[in-house]
């Protein structure tokens, strides 16, 4: 898969229709996904302004600093058709922004996860002009995965499979949950991400924490332990799955009656993904079976999130939703159950709701894993 199908040039073309049809003069966008989603630029996050302004009508400007060109006209950027403008240490990069739109602007909508202080800077340029998000705009060209997208979220899945399917070699009792952590994350980029955005060791009454994190606990035997991890790819698309093991003796048995309704939660939820079901009935599938078994107060969180080149977008899969799921879209179904003080379980797989029904890009077993 080249970049060039992953980050095609007419993104740009529909971004710019799309900014004028919800009444914007430009998109400003700083580092993060939404830049890259448009450029393929991976850019670097600080103090010195990088910024694409995409007016609605007229040429794309991407001001980069100048020790930064090179990395910028390396990426698949300038093959978009944008121009580059540099700036130098010591001068002031944001009237480069109101030089690059082709005129006044009233409306202008900004990265979401913009820095505040770029924010401000932004304002003072263009005191003239209302300050929107962007995600009004990128956000419903992005829910929408093209076929490259979804090949590269199955790349990512099978990359972070091949590191469940070695959980053996490191999760034993006796051991920290620190200790395990740092083994998986060796395992993610050895399987093939540029970088491991989080591991998630929770055994026994750390379980009940859903982002617990790790700590130097050490595993006890037959503990419930969940594993949920992911990173991000070379191509900028990520993974995150999570798998519940027991550490070398039998659970307990209150915690095996919960997990076989987890899993026929998690299951069912899975096939109740397709096209024109709303993202609430999918979270309400899980819910309800999870509620029937006793455990509807013990499920704290939604059944699942979005996922591309962030790892939580949308969409969101959770009462309150009732967007229509459509092909394309790429999500968790992730439901937990967390018994506070002893022990919790989830299970996770990234899907992709197709034309006529749903793929799962995580192909590993969903039952209960002992070790």
């Amino acid at each position: 898969m080249g970049l060039d199908e992953l980050y095609p040039a007419d993104r740009l073309a529909a971004a710019q229709r799309a900014t004028a049809a919800a009444g914007l003069d430009a998109l400003l966008l700083t580092p993060g996904s939404d830049l890259r989603y448009l450029t393929g630029y991976d850019a670097h996050a600080s103090e010195r302004l990088t910024c694409l302004v995409l007016p609605a009508h007229g040429e794309p400007t991407l001001i980069v600093p100048t020790l930064e060109r090179p990395a910028a006209e390396a990426s698949p950027a300038p093959a978009t058709g944008v121009r580059i403008v540099d700036h130098a240490d010591g001068t002031d990069p944001y009237p480069l922004v109101r030089t690059a739109l082709p005129g006044p602007a009233t409306a202008v909508g900004l990265a979401d996860r913009m820095w505040a202080e770029q924010v401000l800077a932004l304002r003072a340029t263009l005191p003239d002009a209302d300050q929107r998000l962007a995600g009004e705009v990128l956000g419903e060209l992005r829910i929408r995965k093209s076929p490259a997208e979804v090949a590269a979220l199955a790349e990512a899945g099978a990359a972070i499979d091949a590191v469940h399917a070695r959980m053996g070699e490191w999760l034993r009792p006796g051991r920290t949950e620190a200790e395990v952590a740092t083994d998986i994350a060796a395992a993610i980029r050895e399987a093939g991400h540029v970088t491991v955005d989080f591991v998630i060791v929770a055994a026994g009454p750390n379980g009940a924490s859903p982002h617990h994190g790790t700590s130097d606990r050490p595993i006890g035997t037959g503990e419930p332990v969940v594993v949920d991890i992911g990173g991000t790819m070379p191509s900028g698309y990520r993974s995150d799955c999570t798998r519940t093991y027991v550490a070398g003796g039998p659970a307990p048995a209150e915690f095996t009656d919960y997990y076989a309704a987890l899993h026929e939660a998690q299951r069912a939820a899975v096939a109740a993904v397709r096209p024109g079901v709303s993202a609430e009935a999918v979270d309400a599938v899980a819910r309800d079976i999870i509620a029937a078994a006793g455990y509807g107060d013990a499920f704290l969180h939604r059944t699942g999130h979005g996922i591309g080149l962030d790892g939580h977008e949308e969409p969101y899969v959770v009462a309150g939703n009732p967007r229509p799921l459509e092909a394309g879209m790429a999500f968790s179904i992730e439901p937990g159950i967390y018994l506070a003080g002893r022990h919790g379980a989830r299970i996770e797989d990234i899907v992709v709701c197709t034309t006529d029904g749903v793929q799962r890009l995580n192909t590993t077993p969903t039952e209960l894993i002992a070790l």
